[in-house]
């Protein structure tokens, strides 16, 4: 193991240090600081990162009996630890399996979770595994299907949950909320709290044509647990040119300035960078980090206008609804949820590309 390194704010640079923990917001401070998601092939570096805050690692990658020894040895540090889920199903119309929400409370017990996390989404359906983490319609009918799960998963917790929205590729024609106004909803009916992915919000404003500021405007930001910040790009071969949270690209620029609008709001007591594949050199993901830390960035006299606004409601487009098998490399981003082992027995059953 790589000697622990000094860190300058936020991540390990070689001198200085993450400086004091952020102020708790409004949603209680359950975690504080800067935090990165914990990932077997960036354990070294993750190890050697002195003040770190907290890191998150995938629920269904883990064995609660046997977490990941470099976990452990976080969480031995005093790094908070929280499990994050990937297929519970939160918006699965036949509701989530017991085991399911047993694994994730075994997950949270294991590692001494101060909360855990999953998403607004659905992943299966008619027994069959998407491999994606798809978009709810923001219908009455489907806010009680969630608001149930959510409520039986928290009934099974001795911790918080935290839900994050997606990055969706495409909207529901029979959308009836907007999206700040559906969360509002959830979790004024489910007790839950809000994870809020600043570049999901980015990724759908841009898609959309809207301003992700004002997107903001109707967030329940005084839900927020913490905050995930990560990287995308559009795909140069996508026609549609739309922005893609890929979590293997470097973090853009308008995305932490809405880092920096979010914690003017008040709610970025806790902020974490999400890395899931193609890892630049140590150095640079460090430097990532000390720029979600502390970094304060300029915002535009003008906004930067999406390069290609799309109607609200899209029907969905068959590459992005087709089911298929999960993609064996233990990631996780809007481009699919994706998990190298199944400790727990909960991994998809073959479906036909």
């Amino acid at each position: 193991m790589a000697p622990a390194s000094p860190v300058v704010a936020g991540v390990a640079t070689g001198s200085g240090s993450l400086g004091p923990a952020a102020p708790a917001g409004p949603a209680g401070g359950v975690v504080a600081g800067v935090g990165i998601g914990w990932r077997a092939e960036i354990a070294q570096v993750v190890a050697g990162m002195e003040g770190l805050g907290f890191c998150e690692v995938i629920a269904e990658a883990i064995t609660p009996a046997a977490p990941p020894r470099g976990v452990a040895e976080l969480r031995a540090r005093g790094v908070a630890v929280i499990p994050h889920g990937v297929r519970l199903g939160l918006g699965d119309a036949e509701g989530v399996a017991p085991a399911r929400v047993a694994h994730l409370a075994a997950c949270a017990e294991a590692v001494g979770a101060p909360l855990v996390s999953e998403h607004v989404a659905f992943v299966r359906a008619g027994g069959r595994e998407a491999g994606h983490l798809l978009p709810v319609p923001r219908t009455r009918e489907a806010l009680a299907v969630l608001v149930e799960s959510v409520r039986r998963t928290r009934a099974e917790l001795a911790v918080p949950l935290a839900v994050e929205p997606i990055a969706a590729l495409f909207d529901w024609p029979e959308d009836e909320f907007e999206e700040g106004d559906f969360l509002t909803e959830l979790l004024d009916r489910t007790g839950a709290l809000l994870l809020l992915d600043v570049a999901n919000v980015y990724a759908n404003a841009r898609n959309r044509g809207q301003d992700p500021s004002a997107v903001l405007d109707r967030f329940p930001l005084d839900r927020v647990a913490y905050v995930h910040v990560a990287g995308g790009a559009v795909h140069p071969d996508d026609p549609t040119g739309l922005y893609h949270d890929t979590h293997v690209d470097p973090v853009p620029g308008e995305v932490l300035v809405l880092l920096d609008e979010v914690r003017e709001r008040g709610a970025g007591p806790a902020v974490m960078l999400e890395r899931d594949g193609r890892y630049p050199p140590a150095e640079d993901l460090r430097d990532e980090l000390a720029a979600i830390a502390g970094a304060q960035h300029p915002h535009p006299t003008t906004r930067e206008s999406p390069t290609r606004p799309r109607e609200s409601h899209t029907p969905p487009r068959e590459s992005h609804t087709t089911l298929r098998e999960p993609h064996p490399t233990g990631r996780e981003s809007d481009t699919g949820l994706r998990e190298s082992h199944d400790p727990a027995g909960l991994g998809a059953t073959e479906v036909p590309r």
